[in-house]
């Protein structure tokens, strides 16, 4: 496969996957575009198996992700953030509707779950279920047995449901 290929490929899986486990959109898109372009300097010596260059996008990704926020971790913050344009609100025919409301809401309490997950659970629940990776890949890719890994999904799983019952949200 080419890079091209690839990147077609795995990009949006390494996109959600980096947004689920606590970068912003375009930090994710960021990192994703950094991660290409390290795998495309590599093109010549990397593997015909599509699986061992999606762990190796993966691994590039979370690594570079650590080097980012280890380098950004002494930045002062401010106690507001103000949007582009100075803060001003949207006007009444721009404000979102209902649904899309609801949407953020959801959004926001799904983040907040996933936030309250263990490192370990809540990686192998994002490479499983937000990445697609195999149990098999994503056993390579940590280190941990594929029992393991299907363990960690399990608890997972459970674990966000209780958050969000917690919360009040309903699932069917």
């Amino acid at each position: 496969m080419t890079i091209e290929e690839h990147y077609n490929a795995i990009a949006p899986k390494l996109t959600n996957w980096l947004v689920a486990t606590g970068s912003s959109h375009q930090e994710a898109c960021d990192l994703v575009q950094e991660t290409f372009l390290r795998l495309w300097r590599m093109r010549d010596d990397l593997s015909d198996d599509p699986s061992a260059v999606s762990g190796l996008a993966f691994t590039t990704a979370r690594n570079l992700r650590k080097n980012l926020w280890r380098d950004n971790a002494r930045l002062t913050f401010v106690d507001e953030i103000r949007d582009g344009d100075g803060g001003a609100s949207a006007p009444p025919d721009e404000l979102p509707s209902e649904a899309e409301e609801r949407r953020a809401e959801l959004r926001r309490q799904l983040s907040s779950a996933f936030a309250k997950l263990p490192p370990t659970l809540r990686e192998a629940y994002t490479l499983f279920q937000v990445a697609g990776m195999s149990v098999r890949d994503i056993a390579a890719q940590t280190g941990a047995t594929e029992n393991l890994v299907k363990v960690r999904i399990f608890r997972a799983k459970n674990k966000l449901r209780e958050i969000l019952s917690e919360m009040g949200v309903t699932l069917s």
